[in-house]
């Protein structure tokens, strides 16, 4: 059932057509057998259905309701959908042309889901490990994760999950100067679409870079949180409201002592200054979290200072810190939708623009789920559910399909739990007088 719901939302929203105008087709006509709409269609609905990997198609090429979703007969024996060995060409015929125009597809994807231009948004910026096995090109050993692996860049809206684009990198640490390429082409097709929308930045530490700060100052009409290493200048700054965080530990501590109040498991102080790297284009609003944890088992207490820098001005800083910057561990949990349902990770391939392509046609499964949660789950129980969570209650549902000249009908089993939801969803997803798949029971 999943494959039809999945075309019903990329009618709504057009995904699989931007993706398609995004590559020349080089191909030539008469050896066309499938098109390159339906080459994608069928790849980008069967990752979205929980199957990942290429050579899946052999078997799903014959499968009733992934020919009916990319607008074939289903039972028609003579009309069968692509194979594995048919995708694997695909991905690496694609040029480095090609690869750019999906990614900004996915941009322009994003922008189309506003109606209109929105006041402000705040974007997520994340790395992710994709960790490799065999020869892929690009791959390097990360010391910070242990393993050859390639680092993609992923970029999410934070208040509806949405994404924006997926970049696939080298497994060495980003610059700055890489950071500010790939944002000030993000940013630059935004501007194209929303010249007055305010937007902030939001990242960990990857992105405290000198080139990514005068981006954003130069944008006018943007700001920027991100995380801040610490250095011998910043621990001095902080070593006053570090001293008066111990004291509040060694006060509760006495306190708790003398049964005079509760023990407590840390001691957090919020403070700001400013500071300015020799860097860094000017001098921008560093905030403090002072915390002191208390030892146990005669363990010393232990020192956690942590650092943001921000062109903020207006929140306080604990407002700041607690609200504003850590609310982007949200973009952790949406890393780990494409990751672990969908399994952007299946870059298996020698050639790094195939595993690029790879990643957006992943990428392009991800924007699917989340447009079926925005336009047809709204308001039931499954409203904010992970795509593994719809994958197993929605689209493992075994249908009986009968073909009529004019119709096709869906026999759902009798005893269907989710039969109701389906029938909401389909209502939902297809215009009445556009139909053309019927549900019902036996």
């Amino acid at each position: 059932m999943g494959a039809l719901l999945l075309a019903a939302v990329d009618r709504r929203i057009g995904l699989i057509d931007r993706l398609a105008g995004a590559i020349a087709d080089a191909r030539h006509a008469s050896y066309i057998i499938h098109p390159m709409r339906d080459l994608l269609a069928q790849r980008v609905f069967q990752i979205a259905s929980g199957y990942e990997d290429g050579n899946d198609a052999n078997t799903l090429r014959r499968d009733p309701l992934f020919k009916l979703a990319t607008g074939r007969a289903p039972l028609d024996t003579d009309n069968l959908l692509a194979c594995g060995a048919t995708f694997s060409r695909l991905e690496g015929s694609l040029r480095r042309s090609d690869i750019y125009r999906m990614a900004r597809a996915l941009v322009e994807q994003f922008i189309a889901g506003y109606k209109q231009a929105p006041t402000t948004i705040t974007l997520d910026l994340d790395h992710t490990d994709d960790a490799t096995y065999g020869q892929q090109a690009l791959s390097f050993y990360n010391h910070h994760y242990g393993h050859h692996c390639y680092l993609p860049l992923l970029v999410f809206e934070a208040n509806s999950g949405a994404l924006v684009t997926a970049v696939l990198r080298p497994g060495k640490r980003p610059t700055g100067a890489e950071n500010a390429m790939i944002m000030k082409r993000v940013l630059g097709l935004l501007r194209q679409h929303w010249p007055q929308t305010h937007i902030l930045l939001r990242g960990d530490g990857h992105f405290s870079n000198p080139e990514l700060m005068r981006l954003i100052v130069a944008d006018g009409n943007a700001d920027f949180i991100f995380g801040l290493a610490g250095n011998s200048v910043l621990l001095r700054q902080a070593e006053g409201l570090m001293n008066n965080a111990r004291g509040h530990l060694n006060l509760h501590r006495s306190l708790a002592a003398q049964s005079l109040g509760p023990a407590v498991a840390a001691v957090r102080l919020f403070g700001d200054f400013e500071y300015a790297a020799k860097s860094w284009p000017q001098a921008f609003r560093v905030v403090l979290k002072a915390e002191v944890l208390p030892g146990s088992g005669g363990l010393p207490d232990k020192d956690n200072e942590r650092f943001v820098v921000t062109s903020l001005r207006g929140p306080s800083p604990r407002t700041l810190y607690q609200q504003d910057y850590c609310a982007r561990g949200q973009a952790e949990n949406l890393i780990k939708q494409l990751k672990c349902d969908l399994k952007s990770d299946r870059t298996s391939a020698s050639s790094f623009l195939a595993n690029f392509a790879r990643l957006l046609l992943t990428a392009g499964a991800y924007v699917l789920h989340q447009q079926l949660r925005q336009l047809g789950l709204q308001g039931t129980a499954l409203a904010t559910a992970q795509p593994k969570t719809v994958i197993l209650t929605l689209f493992k549902i075994a249908a009986r399909v009968k073909q009529y000249k004019d119709r096709v009908l869906l026999h759902l089993p009798s005893a269907c739990p989710v039969k109701a939801l389906l029938v909401q969803l389909c209502r939902r997803l297809y215009p009445a007088n556009r139909g053309r798949a019927m549900l019902a029971s036996p």
